[in-house]
């Protein structure tokens, strides 16, 4: 059946999904991670053209997101040193067009954020702070409480639908865990 589905509402909780870690309030975009797969050019010596290899893997993730105002807790989320990774747990509301259905949207990097902008102050305007994590190494999204996604750098774990999409070279490189 056809239809039509449109974002209405989302949160983050950055750190945890602790209740006090909810942005709902603060929390004006979020950019999801964009899914891209990595490519060779091969262009063969004997060859009128080149072509473009895929299946050489997935580019690095980056998520992104903006929050109104100045946050304290998601600041000290920066920082340089061994402890730097953390879950970023994003929810979002999505509305069925057809059938007036919510639906969420669950969405889980655990990362670095490498960078956080807290822009410029004027008075009278409410300030933004961007930040943007990097080094994802873990990345799940669930559609209506179903795994769509499921990524996992360390045990080279990519899931579609719940289907691997590479058991089998993992289990010819006898890659524990994958």
């Amino acid at each position: 059946m056809a239809t039509l589905f449109v974002p209405e509402a989302l949160n983050l909780f950055p750190g945890d999904d602790g209740p006090n870690n909810s942005k709902h309030l603060q929390i004006t975009n979020v950019k999801l991670p964009k899914l891209t797969e990595k490519t060779m050019e091969h262009h063969p010596g004997g060859a009128i053209g080149a072509i473009q290899i895929g299946g050489l893997g997935i580019q690095a993730l980056e998520l992104g997101f903006t929050l109104t105002g100045v946050d304290p807790v998601s600041a000290a989320l920066f920082g340089i040193g061994g402890a730097g990774q953390a879950p970023y747990t994003v929810y979002g509301a999505i509305r069925d067009k057809q059938t007036g259905a919510s639906l969420e949207l669950k969405a889980v990097a655990w990362g670095r954020m490498v960078e956080i902008d807290h822009g410029s102050w004027k008075r009278g305007d409410a300030a933004e702070q961007t930040h943007n994590i990097q080094e994802i190494t873990r990345y799940s999204l669930y559609w209506d409480k179903t795994e769509l996604y499921y990524y996992d750098f360390y045990t080279t774990t990519w899931r579609v639908n719940g289907v691997s999409q590479v058991a089998d070279v993992a289990a010819i490189l006898r890659i524990p865990g994958a």
